[in-house]
């Protein structure tokens, strides 16, 4: 089952989500998720000019030996970037190898170990009461784990406070990439330096 093709797939306007594709020669294909939040393009970066051409040709079953092989081959290793990419490798080789065998990835892996899995609702507001009054929204829906963020007086948004209920992230095209940051610059001159959001995702949905 050799890889024929592989793609990186960046969307989202604002905020950029990073997906691999791979290819077998049977039309089967694979997909991973190499979003690395802030540093998206590097991932998809190494993605394209290093990883891809190394996997055309390569039998998609040897999970594992792919792995060993992009991990061990580079002389740089681990790192955020390199992780990320041959992370989203992985996910895709098993998706495939799910596909090929007609069962759930799960179960290649030794079974479910669970039947479900706690949760949490991200409760926010605008200022202190809104927030206390998302949290007891969420407490209503069964939420048994709900954590509450609450708006800073004097500022326009907070990150993390949503503009809306049962989300706090919106991803909008127009949002600033830059922002004024206060650092110490040569003739104490207050300079625009990108904008790197915190780096991390949350599960929604009923505890």
């Amino acid at each position: 089952m050799k890889i024929v093709d592989a793609k990186v797939i960046v969307c989202s306007p604002g905020r950029n989500f990073v997906t691999l594709k791979i290819v077998t020669e049977g039309g089967i294909h694979g997909l991973g998720d190499a979003t690395l939040n802030g540093r998206e393009l590097a991932v998809a970066s190494y993605l394209s000019d290093h990883v891809i051409p190394l996997l055309i040709g390569r039998d998609a079953r040897r999970v594992e030996d792919i792995w060993q092989y992009l991990y061990k081959g580079a002389y740089w290793r681990r790192g955020p970037v390199t992780m990320s990419a041959i992370s989203a490798v992985d996910t895709a080789l098993w998706d495939i190898k799910g596909k090929a065998l007609n069962a759930p990835v799960y179960q290649l892996l030794g079974g479910a170990s669970r039947d479900g899995v706690l949760v949490y609702g991200h409760a926010s507001g605008q200022d202190i009461e809104e927030a206390v009054k998302a949290v007891s929204d969420y407490a209503r829906l069964g939420y048994k784990a709900i954590r509450a963020q609450s708006g800073i007086p004097g500022l326009p948004s907070t990150y993390g406070v949503g503009r809306g209920k049962m989300y706090y992230e919106p991803a909008e095209k127009d949002a600033p990439s830059f922002v004024l940051a206060r650092r110490p610059c040569s003739g104490g001159v207050a300079r625009k330096f990108p904008f790197d959001p915190p780096a991390h995702h949350h599960a929604s949905g009923g505890g």
